[in-house]
């Protein structure tokens, strides 16, 4: 959760896509999109549909740190980097 979390703080306010996170983070899409809407759920992060880019193409949902997500990402950032051998 961690990667996530400092990768979208990393781009805040602007929201990310889905695809864009799992190339960024190397989190699998079975890892990346159950662990986004858990923290949906926990009010971290928020969730927006983008229009499609290409006619014929579906909207994608977008998301982005909340408020609350937002101060637990500078407090992670603070904490300084992922220690050895720790994971998302």
């Amino acid at each position: 959760m961690r990667r996530l979390i400092e990768r979208l703080y990393a781009h805040a306010p602007a929201a990310q896509h889905g695809y864009e996170l799992m190339k960024e983070t190397g989190l699998a899409s079975g890892t990346l999109y159950p662990l986004l809407m858990r923290m949906t759920d926990q009010g971290l992060v928020e969730a927006e549909w983008h229009p499609p880019a290409q006619p014929g193409r579906p909207p994608r949902h977008a998301y982005r740190l909340t408020t609350t997500g937002l101060a637990l990402a500078r407090e992670m950032v603070e904490q300084g980097p992922l220690g050895e051998g720790a994971t998302a």
